[in-house]
């Protein structure tokens, strides 16, 4: 085990297996679309745990399953990829210091590629997938797989690891599924595919589409649920006497 401790950021964890492994991270951000697509792929393809990171800024929340708790940022492994996932959205105000923290823990190890999964909130629901990379290599290996992002920004913690993964040198993709502000398992299976599709994984994606079909379902209710209470109070508020 290596503990990396540093003001502001702490990682505990074993050094990879394999050797220049790639290594994809996910946290929460719109949609949650980044964090769903690498908790799919570590749950599809056994991922084992090999460490964790905490921060004093992380916000105060323990996830728990089966009344065992985990601890909100963790570190996987797999046949020479390497994963980093987050149950937590990271402030911006540390944004910079824990995306120093991972490329510091992972450059000894002459990591192959950085991957960053994310979701981008648009004013369409096609479900597309936009990339953007550090280097034209990069985005030649995506081919025609995803929408290249021609002029705009992103900001967070992706921006923050892909900025520090670019002045290290690290060649660095960043996957966006486009998304509404609500949990969106579809847009992260377009992510799942592509992945799939560069590591040739076999990951079978029918149980993401079947899950994002239960939460449309559920937004699908909740909104007609709402619709219904508002008509209600609408009607209550017509029938009230008047006076005066």
């Amino acid at each position: 085990m290596t503990d990396e401790k540093r003001t502001d950021v702490i990682i505990h964890a074993s050094p990879p297996k394999e050797k220049n492994p790639h290594v994809i991270i996910g946290f929460p951000g719109s949609g949650l679309v980044g964090s769903i697509a690498l908790a799919y792929l570590i749950d599809q393809l056994e991922f084992a745990e090999i460490g964790w990171i905490t921060s004093r800024f992380f916000p105060p929340m323990a996830m728990m399953g089966n009344g065992i708790i985990n601890i909100p940022v963790r570190i996987y492994e797999r046949e020479g990829l390497i994963a980093i996932l987050a149950d937590i959205p990271v402030p911006p105000s540390i944004c910079y210091e824990v995306a120093d923290a991972i490329i510091d823990w992972i450059q000894p190890f002459e990591v192959s590629a950085v991957i960053n999964l994310a979701g981008l909130i648009t004013n369409e629901n096609e479900k597309r997938l936009f990339c953007v990379a550090t280097t034209t290599e990069m985005l030649e290996k995506i081919g025609d797989m995803a929408f290249v992002l021609p002029i705009g920004s992103i900001s967070g913690i992706a921006a923050s690891i892909l900025i520090e993964c670019k002045t290290r040198g690290i060649p660095a993709l960043g996957l966006m599924g486009e998304t509404i502000n609500a949990p969106d398992p579809r847009a992260a299976a377009s992510i799942v595919d592509l992945v799939n599709k560069l590591f040739s994984l076999g990951i079978d994606l029918e149980p993401l589409y079947e899950q994002a079909e239960e939460i449309e379902s559920s937004m699908h209710q909740l909104a007609a649920e709402i619709e219904s209470a508002e008509e209600d109070t609408i009607m209550k508020r017509e029938n009230l006497p008047m006076y005066g």
